[in-house]
């Protein structure tokens, strides 16, 4: 399937989620990520758009922040498409609704894409190649491709992953690892 399919194929199964499902697939998606060694990583965590029916991360944020990581949250800017991030303090951080509805912090330092060690992305879909589809704007593949080398990216998904995407672009970041639900899937790159 091409990508603008995609997006509404699952932009569509997204609405057909009651919030008790959406909580429980959630809380699925929290365990398996529960299997990684996050203490003293920095780790970009994106912040659930409610009205599209994201995974609920702020569990997730809980427990990073818990378990020892240094966690930076994206702030959109829509002019150049691009993403900067600010460290989180569960004690200072201010969140805030932008234009577009995206929770995001208004205060706290910049944290550079070459200083985190995992970043979890968000995804509409993704593919057995670790090819993803979001919106459509490219936030995340130009902040991907100034992230380090060594930098895991991990998809978190709310359901199952697709056979094919068919127009991938040169310009699409793959992942590392998607976890979905019912599994951790791991790519090779």
């Amino acid at each position: 399937m091409k990508k603008v399919e995609l997006r509404k194929k699952y932009k569509s199964k997204r609405k057909e989620l009651t919030f008790d499902e959406l909580a429980e697939l959630s809380e699925k998606i929290l365990k398996q990520i529960k299997l990684f060694a996050i203490s003293d990583k920095t780790i970009s965590l994106f912040l659930p758009i409610e009205h599209q029916r994201e995974i609920n991360t702020f569990p997730i944020l809980d427990y990073l922040i818990h378990s020892g990581a240094k966690v930076g949250l994206p702030v959109s800017d829509f002019e150049s498409n691009s993403l900067v991030h600010r460290l989180f303090d569960k004690e200072k951080t201010e969140i805030k609704l932008n234009a577009y509805q995206i929770p995001e912090p208004i205060n706290g330092g910049i944290i550079h894409p070459k200083d985190f060690d995992i970043v979890f992305v968000p995804l509409l879909a993704i593919d057995i190649n670790g090819n993803r589809v979001g919106y459509g704007k490219g936030f995340y593949d130009r902040f991907l491709s100034e992230c380090s080398h060594d930098c895991q990216f991990i998809g978190l998904h709310l359901f199952d992953i697709e056979e094919n995407i068919e127009d991938v672009s040169s310009n699409d970041i793959t992942l590392h690892v998607v976890i979905t639900p019912s599994e951790l899937v791991r790519f090779e790159r």
